[in-house]
């Protein structure tokens, strides 16, 4: 059974940085890319970012570019996004997922559970 599992979320100001965390069990990250989506309220859900162990970063949505940085530590099949000059806007519910192709949520077949992120003053 695939099971992945978001954490880290949190309360930032606008501005800070924060970093959420995938762990991944009954998968490989060699299996296929895992990405992050988010929905933020009322709004649709939005792919992030995608990664595959072979080619490293293979997908950033245009509203996160330059901000967010996806990596894996492979050995601990876990799963990261780094997150920084972060807005109000960036207030969401974070998943992490798999299979992951161009930001595509038509593509998922496992969705974690979320971790809300607030970001507000």
């Amino acid at each position: 059974e695939v099971q992945l599992q978001a954490s880290g979320g949190g309360l930032v100001q606008p501005g800070g940085s924060l970093r959420l965390s995938c762990t991944a069990s009954g998968v490989s990250f060699d299996d296929y890319a895992i990405g992050w989506f988010r929905q933020a309220p009322g709004k649709e859900r939005e792919g992030l970012s995608c990664i595959t162990t072979s080619a490293g970063p293979t997908y950033y949505s245009e509203s996160v570019k330059g901000r967010f940085t996806i990596s894996a530590d492979i050995a601990k099949n876990t799963m990261y996004l780094q997150k920084s000059s972060l807005k109000p806007e960036d207030t969401a519910v974070y998943y992490c997922a798999a299979p992951c192709y161009n930001g595509d949520s038509d593509f998922v077949g496992h969705w974690g559970q979320g971790t809300l992120v607030t970001v507000s003053s």
